[in-house]
């Protein structure tokens, strides 16, 4: 029979986890809102910035250094952004094995080659890949715990100048893309060289005849670093509210794994409250009759 003390203490442990998630989950659901808020703020630019790009490359004459292909690719930087803490479901687990997945079929003899460099942005993406013994050049754990457009810039701009220099011929980006609180898309996109039909614009509008000053050679000088800079901006704000989302629903589910647990714990309780007052009552039936008896 089951110790009616043990139960006991189970089904506290239980309901104080229980509590313990719920206020994570309230948590989450705060930052989730400001995460989104932000993210919402910056798509329209990050999205119109792209937009502008496109047409000025469509029409540029000349080639940027940001555009720049090679006949063989011999070095490739993978930017990945990850998260600085867990207890949030599969987020970075479905994405880690996505990028391992992508690294075997398309990177696989860059690694083998060590021309495979990485930069993980988050605690969670720096131990996973350091552990495996992937090439990891630059490492920012903590990252979410101020987010900041400045570190972000620095990151990409680094990664520009290395990519100008001929460092690297190549330059992804892994992420989780927020689409709803419960999913995420997992993206591994490659945003150097520029691929010029990768960010055209809408074709309805190519026809319109602009008029630019200096000239949209210039011009795209300076808006190209912006617009890199601003796409992984909003990789990282599209993760943290993906985060803060995948958080939220697995605190919830833990909650409610939590009160089902305490209801089959209070069953069992009682179950064995209820055998051991009926042998109590047995054994003093028994007791009882064995004295009359006598």
């Amino acid at each position: 029979m089951p110790n009616l003390r043990d139960i006991r203490n189970r089904i506290g442990s239980v309901n104080n986890t229980q509590q313990i998630t719920k206020a994570m989950k309230m948590v989450a659901a705060a930052k989730l809102r400001k995460a989104q808020d932000r993210m919402v703020r910056t798509r329209p630019y990050a999205f119109k910035i792209q937009d502008v790009v496109g047409r000025l490359v469509s029409g540029a004459e000349e080639s940027n250094n940001l555009m720049r292909t090679v006949d063989h690719t011999n070095n490739v930087l993978l930017i990945i952004v990850g998260s600085d803490r867990g207890l949030c479901g599969g987020f970075n687990n479905n994405l880690f094995k996505e990028i391992e997945k992508y690294i075997e079929i398309n990177l696989n003899e860059y690694r083998e080659n060590n021309s495979l460099s990485l930069i993980t942005i988050g605690k969670k993406a720096t131990a996973h890949f350091s552990k495996r013994k992937y090439n990891v050049v630059t490492s920012y754990p903590g990252f979410f715990d101020s987010l900041n457009y400045d570190v972000t810039s620095e990151i990409m701009t680094g990664a520009t100048d290395q990519f100008v220099a001929g460092g690297f011929d190549e330059v992804l980006i892994a992420y989780n893309e927020f689409k709803s609180v419960i999913t995420q898309n997992r993206k591994i996109e490659k945003i150097l060289p520029i691929d010029p039909e990768a960010i055209a614009g809408d074709d309805s509008i190519e026809s319109i005849d602009y008029i630019f000053e200096p000239d949209s050679s210039a011009i795209l000088d300076q808006l190209l670093p912006l617009y890199l800079n601003m796409q992984l901006w909003k990789a990282v704000l599209e993760s943290n509210a993906g985060e803060q989302g995948a958080r939220m629903s697995a605190m919830d589910s833990a909650t409610e794994n939590a009160k089902e647990l305490e209801s089959t714990l209070r069953l069992k309780y009682n179950q064995a409250r209820q055998s051991a007052i009926t042998t109590e009552i047995s054994e003093i039936v028994s007791g009882a009759q064995a004295l009359s008896g006598s």
